[in-house]
C-alpha cells in the first residue's frame, strides 16, 4: 500500500496531472480541481527537452506526444541579417537518454489535453471550475473547503497552482515571484517548411527572436524584450507589434510574419521567477512545479522542472508503507538544488543580456552544457 490513500491535487496543469496519474496508477483516490472552467483550446506552443519526455513516457503518454508533437535534435543559430543566416546548427543534448529526442516542440492545449485523457484513464477524477477557499489540517489528514459549497478529507493535499499559487499563500509560505526585467511575445502560428528545429536570433530589437515547431502544421514564435507595459491593447496592436519587431527578422521569420492576421492569438507575458528555499510543505499540504519555483523559458526547463517534482514526489509517497512528514522533507531535499542551478541558470542569461555583458563573459554555451549535464541524470 502506498504511504497516503486519499489526495487532492490542486491544479490541473503539468504538474497537477502527472502527479495525479503516478498516484492514481498506484491505487491511490485521487481527485483534482481546477479553478479554469475547462480545458483551452487557444495557447501557444512549449518546448519539451528530454528530461521531460523520460517523465511523460513515465506517465504512459510518450507515444500520443510524440504523435501529436515535433521531435529534433539541434538547435540552430541565425545572424540578424537580410538573409536570416544560418550560422550554425549544433546537435542538442539528448538529456532524457539515447532512445527519446533531444527535443519536442507541441501545443500546450494539446499536451494539457493529453495529459488529462491520461489522468481519467487511470482513475484519477477532474472537476473544472472549483477552486479551494478553505485548509484545515490535522496530524491524520487535511479537511478542504471548495468554492461550490462542497468539503472533503484527504490524506494529502498536493498543490500544484502555478507561479501565483494560493496553496502557497495558503500554508504560510512567503515567496512569491519577482521580474526579471525580460518580457516575451508569442504567437501560435502555421508551421514553414523551414521550421524543423528551434532556431535562435540572438540582437537586433529583441534579446531573442525564436521559433519552435510544434506539429506538422503548426509552429510558434516568439521574440523577447526588455520588458514594457504592454496591457490595454487589443489584439489588431499586439499583432501589430509583434509583426513590427518580427520585421527585423528574416529567412523563416518572412513566412511567420506573413502569416500573422489581425484575428492570430497574441500572449505577453513578464519573465518571473521565484524559490522556495525553506520547506516545500507544512503538515500534510505539499507544493510542486511553479507553485515552488519559476525560472524564465531561456533554457525551456519550467515544465520538465515540474515534471520532475511531481515524479520524485510520487516515487517517495508509493514506495513507503506509511505516511512521514519525512518523506516530503526527503522530496525537497531531493529536488531543491536540482531546481536551483535550472531557474539560476535562466535568469543568469537573462541577466547577461539585459547587461549586454562581453561575449567572453557571458559563457552561455558553458551554462547550458552544464544545465544539460545536470538534468540528463534522472531526478
Amino acid at each position: 500500500m502506498p504511504a497516503v490513500r486519499s489526495v487532492l491535487v490542486v491544479g490541473a496543469g503539468a504538474a497537477g496531472c502527472a502527479a495525479a496519474i503516478l498516484l492514481a496508477r498506484a491505487g491511490v483516490e485521487v481527485e483534482v480541481v481546477e479553478a479554469r472552467p475547462g480545458t483551452s483550446g487557444a495557447g501557444s506552443g512549449i518546448t519539451l527537452q528530454g528530461n521531460a519526455l523520460r517523465v511523460l513516457r513515465d506517465l504512459g503518454v510518450w507515444p500520443a506526444v510524440q504523435a501529436r508533437g515535433y521531435a529534433f535534435d539541434s538547435l540552430g543559430l541565425r545572424a540578424p541579417d537580410p538573409a536570416g543566416t544560418l550560422l550554425a546548427e549544433v546537435p542538442d543534448v539528448r538529456t532524457g537518454g539515447e532512445d527519446l529526442p533531444a527535443t519536442l516542440g507541441m501545443s500546450r492545449p494539446e499536451l494539457a489535453g493529453i495529459l488529462l485523457d491520461r489522468a481519467a484513464e487511470v482513475g484519477a477524477k477532474v472537476r473544472f471550475g472549483v477552486s479551494v477557499t478553505g485548509l484545515t489540517q490535522d496530524r491524520d489528514g487535511v479537511d478542504v473547503r471548495f468554492s461550490d459549497g462542497g468539503s472533503g478529507r484527504y490524506d494529502l493535499v498536493v498543490g500544484a497552482d502555478g507561479i501565483r499559487s494560493w496553496t502557497r499563500r495558503a500554508i504560510g509560505v512567503d515567496a512569491e515571484p519577482v521580474g526579471t526585467g525580460m518580457g516575451i511575445w508569442r504567437v501560435h502560428v502555421p508551421r514553414p517548411a523551414d521550421v524543423v528545429r528551434t532556431d535562435l536570433t540572438y540582437g537586433g530589437p529583441c534579446h531573442i527572436a525564436g521559433y519552435c515547431p510544434t506539429g506538422e502544421d503548426s509552429a510558434y514564435a516568439y521574440l523577447v524584450e526588455d520588458v514594457q507595459d504592454r496591457s490595454g491593447l487589443s489584439r489588431q496592436e499586439q499583432v501589430a507589434v509583434v509583426r513590427d519587431l518580427a520585421g527585423a527578422y528574416h529567412g523563416p521569420w518572412d513566412a511567420i510574419r506573413e502569416s500573422l492576421t489581425d484575428a492570430t492569438p497574441v500572449n505577453y507575458t513578464r519573465f518571473e521567477t521565484h524559490l522556495v528555499e525553506g520547506p516545500w510543505h507544512r503538515g500534510r499540504v505539499v507544493l510542486v512545479g511553479d507553485a515552488v519555483h519559476s525560472c524564465p523559458p531561456t533554457i525551456a526547463q519550467g515544465a520538465a522542472q515540474a515534471l520532475e517534482d511531481s515524479a520524485v514526489l510520487a516515487e517517495l509517497l508509493t514506495g513507503a508503507q506509511e505516511f512521514s512528514e519525512d518523506l516530503l522533507v526527503a522530496y525537497a531535499d531531493r529536488r531543491r538544488d536540482r531546481a536551483r542551478q535550472v531557474v539560476d541558470a535562466s535568469v543568469q542569461i537573462g541577466r547577461w543580456m539585459l547587461e549586454h555583458a562581453p561575449r567572453e563573459e557571458a559563457d552561455v554555451p558553458g551554462l547550458l552544457r552544464r544545465v544539460s549535464a545536470l538534468v540528463a541524470v534522472p531526478a
